[in-house]
């Protein structure tokens, strides 16, 4: 594991490094607006997938570096993403854009004009808790490569069923909510609910050409 600093036009970012020995595949993948990288899909992903010839760099964006609260505006958020792009391609591998939640509209709106060869899409914020007419289905259904979408069968920021019709692939974590906590009393274990992230990111991104 390596840490290093990326200055951006948005400010200082942070990239925390997972390698996998040998590498195919590089997945930089980024926070969502209320928490870090310590999120469990995001520390699982790193785990589990330098495993499979992925490296993860877990990106941690301007914001959060500089120790604040609140995430800036949308167009911040890509100027960071936009900034740390050169290092994590700089090993000439093909760059899987992800993120989860604020991170992965991020993601999105920023895979065609990066050249990212695919999109991991982590708890999609498809609308604001409790108001479906806000949609952000555009940006997913925008973002114009191989994308997966992994989503809570319970996130108030969108259920699966209410995902629209598109080219991407969509995997459901049952009972999960936005951070992918699956409740007790549920028929799968929070244990089932990691390993079913896991397992669903390692077989879609082993079909990456």
């Amino acid at each position: 594991m390596k840490t290093e600093i990326i200055s951006t036009e948005a400010g200082d970012a942070r990239i925390t490094w997972h390698p996998a020995r040998k590498a195919r595949l590089v997945l930089a993948v980024s926070h969502g607006a209320g928490g870090g990288i310590e999120a469990r899909d995001l520390q699982a992903l790193a785990q589990v997938l330098p495993g499979h010839g992925v490296s993860v760099a877990l990106v941690e964006q301007p914001w959060r570096v500089a120790g604040k609260k609140l995430a800036p505006p949308p167009k911040t958020l890509d100027v960071g993403w936009r900034g740390i792009w050169p290092a994590v391609a700089r090993a000439g591998l093909p760059v899987i854009s992800g993120g989860r939640s604020a991170g992965a509209r991020v993601a999105c709106r920023t895979a065609v004009e990066l050249g990212a060869h695919a999109v991991l899409a982590l708890s999609f914020p498809l609308h604001p808790p409790g108001r479906p007419e806000k949609s952000r289905a555009g940006e997913l259904l925008g973002s114009g490569v191989p994308t997966l979408v992994v989503q809570g069968g319970n996130d108030p920021f969108g259920k699966p069923e209410e995902f629209p019709d598109g080219s991407y692939e969509l995997v459901e974590v049952p009972y999960g909510d936005h951070g992918f906590v699956v409740p007790k009393r549920a028929a799968i274990t929070q244990e089932d609910g990691v390993a079913i992230i896991t397992d669903a990111v390692v077989k879609w991104s082993g079909s990456l050409g």
